[in-house]
């Protein structure tokens, strides 16, 4: 769902904001720094910047390498 157009806010994928390396800060180009799960009303939403959660999956079943095999 990354292009759903209801969007939380976040610094973290906003169009004015450049994450700082190691930091949980955003430079923010109309804000200055701002952490990055502030918002504000200059937020304009940059899908690039947004990382999707995945699922996690879960081996359960090991398999031989007799079942492997063709």
């Amino acid at each position: 769902m990354l292009f759903r157009k209801n969007i939380a806010p976040s610094c973290s994928y906003c169009r004015y904001g450049i994450a700082l390396a190691g930091l949980n800060e955003v430079v923010c180009r109309r804000r200055g720094i701002m952490l990055s799960d502030g918002q504000c009303g200059a937020f304009r939403y940059e899908p690039t910047k947004r990382k999707p959660e995945y699922s996690k999956v879960i081996a359960t079943v090991e398999l031989s390498p007799e079942e492997m095999s063709l």
